[in-house]
């Protein structure tokens, strides 16, 4: 499983909705081979993200059809809003993460591992303070009951990954973190759980066999 990650993270295999997000990762990643920033930096996003402006230029990947009307909900990282009966958009401005390749790769990972919740890059909308956000549409789910924190933990449990605080999840052969499963980010539709807002991190032995 490792290796299929690893070829879904660098564009080399398929996942359910990748090739918008996997081109754009992948632009970011050669553009960047020859900065010289740290990651963790915020110079190093700064500069990133001025790359994604011209990518998103010369590839017509804005988006500005955000019905502000149909306003849901928002959270620290995204506002939410209905888009029909079946799917929802959300505004994402990547603060979770230290680079917005990384939080591109958390869509790849997220597709992968819930691909009934799969998430589908529409663009980027340009907010008046001149910062960008990703535009992502995703099924809509609507909760039937509360959602069993301690299921979760099985469900997590039972596919590799350790809980390690809280609602965070670590699998250490995949070496992979997954945070923030809480009851609001995995709803329960008709006694199945769904994982609706998730927050991966890849650690750096990923790379290695």
């Amino acid at each position: 499983m490792k290796h299929e990650l690893q070829r879904i993270i660098s564009g080399k295999s398929q996942v359910r909705n990748g090739a918008v997000i996997q081109a754009t990762a992948c632009y970011l990643k050669r553009s960047q081979r020859t900065s010289k920033l740290v990651k963790e930096s915020k110079l190093y996003k700064k500069q990133e993200t001025e790359v994604l402006k011209d990518y998103i230029t010369k590839n017509n990947v804005w988006f500005s059809d955000v019905a502000i009307e149909n306003y849901v909900s928002e959270g620290a990282e995204q506002k939410v809003y209905l888009k029909d009966g079946k799917n929802v958009i959300k505004l994402n401005d990547a603060i979770f993460y230290n680079s917005w390749e990384d939080y591109l790769n958390n869509l790849l990972l997220h597709n992968y591992f819930f691909p009934d919740t799969a998430y589908e890059l529409l663009g980027f909308y340009n907010s008046q303070d001149d910062s960008i956000l990703a535009v992502v549409t995703q099924p809509f789910v609507r909760a039937t009951e509360k959602t069993d924190l301690e299921g979760v933990k099985k469900f997590m449990h039972a596919n590799g990954f350790i809980n390690t605080r809280n609602n965070d999840y670590h699998n250490p052969d995949l070496c992979i973190i997954l945070e923030d499963l809480h009851d609001e980010n995995v709803l329960t539709e008709n006694g199945v759980l769904q994982f609706i807002d998730t927050v991966f991190y890849i650690q750096e032995n990923f790379y290695l066999d």
